[in-house]
């Protein structure tokens, strides 16, 4: 109560948290309009409803694909581009390294190079969403198919997501958070009391009902609360997990007091990835059905491309039912957080930072043997956050497949936007604390002047 009556009593945060407000309030106005020519149909709700593709293009698009609406797109484009253009710094292009190593003047550049790649890969993604859709029949066009109508239709939708990463931006700048996890975070609370109301409605209902049956239903509501809860406590221990490795400084030792040497560490994170992993993942699951869209000559879905649909059983020759789509998924995603966690942290960097500042791990001598001990670290606790992370990404999947909730699957715990909603509040959180720790600063500084 005290930390709530501190924000509401300072005037920046105040006015950073109003303009955050107003400026999702303009994103869901936009979310509501649908893209003129363009009606949705009721199995584009359906889709949305089940672990899919599909589910988790509205996720990134903060909700905004449920109608088919102008910002449909969200800020997808934008968030891979963000990861090609941090793949290829990574010694991969010579002139995008190099921009990363120029300060201020590389970040501008970076940023530039950067939404021109959003530009074109939200141009691609437009026409595939656009196309997948159709073949799906999630969407009526009542255009004339032709390239100009395809053409007006990305052209809304890529208009759409420049808007809304600009929209972003002005949050990064002027508000609360940053930008682009606010209009995610949107989209994913938004749901949070539809879920919860379904839950209410399937267990305990509206219509009059015997006492035995209430005493169920009201058990089970409780029950569906209570691991909702659970989950929501470990996601949050898994964002704010860290490993500690202690470290010495030659050039201070002489001066620290026992306490100082204890709160020298280098921190590590369990969850590094972040949920970089399960986007990758699940744009490559998706992948195959948007080449399909292209190169598709006939109506509907080719039967095969349901391996790939991590919310479906594929039917073996046999008879029996596989989740091909499932094991792949959670495959790929224990890959890609290794891969990621090693561009995160790179042990080579860490020990050659070392060994420049004189820096050194206890019982670890310098150099190779520290590259070798900060590797080994990280592979261990990337382990267990690789773990973790496809627990809590594929568990609404296995709950969806395994009939829990019947034919409700919006119902199931967990999942990327958890992760997401759980990293984002953090991050808030801790941006509202330095700011009321910078304006504690400022009042003892002029209290001292005043004295």
């Amino acid at each position: 109560m005290k930390k709530i009556a501190s924000i509401f009593k300072n005037k920046e945060i105040v006015g950073r948290i109003f303009f955050t407000i107003m400026i999702l309030f303009v994103i869901r106005i936009g979310a509501a309009i649908t893209v003129p020519g363009v009606t949705p149909s009721g199995q584009l709700s359906e889709a949305l409803n089940s672990a899919n593709a599909v589910a988790l293009m509205d996720l990134l698009g903060g909700g905004a694909l449920s109608n088919f609406s102008i910002f449909a797109l969200g800020v997808s484009p934008y968030i891979t581009a963000q990861i090609i253009i941090q793949l290829l710094q990574k010694d991969v292009l010579p002139a995008l390294t190099e921009l990363s190593k120029q300060g201020q003047y590389g970040r501008k550049k970076t940023e530039m190079a950067t939404r021109y790649l959003t530009l074109l890969l939200g141009a691609v993604q437009a026409y595939g969403i656009i196309k997948t859709m159709e073949n799906s029949d999630y969407i009526t066009i009542n255009m004339e198919l032709n390239f100009w109508s395809y053409a007006y239709i990305v052209t809304i939708l890529l208009a759409g997501a420049m808007t809304v990463m600009w929209l972003g931006d002005q949050i990064t700048e002027k508000g609360l958070g940053n930008g682009i996890s606010m209009v995610i975070f949107a989209g994913i609370v938004r749901s949070l009391p539809l879920q919860i109301s379904g839950a209410f409605n399937m267990w305990i209902g509206t219509t009059y009902k015997e006492s035995t049956e209430l005493i169920k239903g009201s058990f089970q509501f409780a029950l569906y609360i209570l691991a909702f809860v659970l989950i929501l406590a470990f996601v949050v221990f898994i964002e704010l997990a860290k490993r500690k490795i202690p470290v010495q400084h030659s050039g201070k030792s002489g001066g620290q007091t026992s306490s100082m040497s204890k709160a020298s560490f280098l921190p590590i994170k369990v969850n590094s990835a972040g949920v970089i992993p399960v986007i990758f993942a699940s744009s490559i699951m998706a992948a195959p059905t948007v080449i399909a869209s292209f190169i598709s000559t006939g109506d509907g879905t080719p039967p095969w491309l349901k391996i790939f649909s991590y919310s479906e059983m594929y039917e073996m020759p046999g008879g029996w039912k596989m989740p091909w789509g499932l094991l792949i998924y959670v495959t790929l995603i224990i890959l890609f957080t290794f891969f990621y966690a090693s561009l995160q942290i790179s042990p080579e960097t860490l020990a050659e930072n070392f060994r420049k500042n004189g820096s050194y791990i206890p019982g670890i001598r310098p150099g190779n043997e520290t590259e070798r001990y900060v590797k080994k670290v990280v592979n261990r606790v990337t382990c267990i956050g690789a773990a973790a992370l496809t627990f809590i990404a594929a568990l609404p999947v296995v709950l969806t497949l395994s009939g829990i909730f019947g034919s409700n699957s919006s119902l199931a715990i967990g999942g990327t936007g958890l992760i997401i909603a759980v990293g984002v509040s953090i991050e808030v959180s801790n941006q509202i604390d330095g700011l009321l720790a910078g304006k504690s600063f400022d009042e003892v500084q002029a209290t001292a002047g005043r004295e």
